[in-house]
């Protein structure tokens, strides 16, 4: 049995994981309460953001934590093509959670139907960036373990939804972020406890990148998106911004004329 080891390099990559989530899920919230406050076109636009960065934040959180992981007695490699299906696993599931919160009547059914698949995508999300591992040896899973983190995952998707239609403050946004970064990490790492590694040492060349040829450059990107699109949301107005702003130039004008 190969030990496991979740924090290879320190504290690094549980630290800027967590970031990741946190910002991911900050930007989501953000766009979603524009998103609330808009129309047409622009709704949808503000609702798309706000799942590519939700799910952008929970895919890059994952794999910088696994940037950390290693198993003793054998190497890691990762399936290219099944880490980014695992990529637009989130993508499509947590814009499908997203996008019924944002447009449907019944906003309670809306929270637990889009908090129910959201959180299952987010697992299957996890799980799929698991399968793409390859390495010498057999991956089992703690069924316990398992369940926990999926419920874990349901649960912390289901309060994020909340949290969009309910929280509408920067303040109020932050520290919602914090404790939805928090519950993604705790999904991630009760996962990763779940797995046990039967090492079967060989000298044959593992199939797949490595996580610095591969999976470090992604999430560099990704991770850029995040910050420079959070830059562009803080930097751009509030529908009430825009209204206050419309009044103002109109009453500007009446006097002028």
């Amino acid at each position: 049995m190969g030990h496991l080891d979740h924090a290879a390099l320190g504290w690094l990559t549980p630290l800027l994981s967590y970031v990741m989530a946190c910002t991911g899920a900050a930007l989501g919230l953000r766009c979603t309460v524009r998103a609330l406050g808009a129309t047409g076109r622009s709704r949808r636009n503000w609702l798309v953001t706000a799942a590519s960065a939700i799910g952008t934040g929970i895919w890059t959180m994952h794999f910088v934590a696994m940037l950390g992981f290693s198993v003793s007695g054998t190497g890691i490699r990762y399936d290219v093509p099944l880490t980014i299906l695992s990529l637009l696993v989130a993508m499509v599931v947590v814009c499908a959670g997203v996008f019924a919160v944002g447009y449907s009547r019944d906003r309670t059914r809306a929270l637990f139907l889009g908090g129910l698949t959201t959180g299952l995508g987010v697992a299957s999300m996890h799980y799929l960036g698991m399968a793409a591992v390859r390495l010498h040896g057999d991956v089992t899973y703690d069924p316990l373990l398992v369940g926990l983190s999926v419920l874990i995952a349901v649960v912390a998707a289901t309060a994020a939804l909340w949290a969009a239609l309910n929280i509408k403050s920067p303040v109020a946004v932050t520290i919602a972020s914090l404790i939805m970064g928090a519950a993604v990490s705790s999904m991630h790492y009760t996962g990763m406890f779940a797995v046990a590694v039967d090492v079967t040492p060989s000298d044959e060349v593992l199939p797949g990148a490595t996580a610095m040829q591969f999976i470090f450059p992604l999430a560099v990107g990704l991770g850029s998106y995040l910050f420079l699109t959070s830059a562009f949301v803080a930097l751009s107005p509030t529908t009430g911004e825009r209204e206050a702003s419309t009044a103002a130039q109109r009453s500007a004008e009446s006097v002028a004329g």
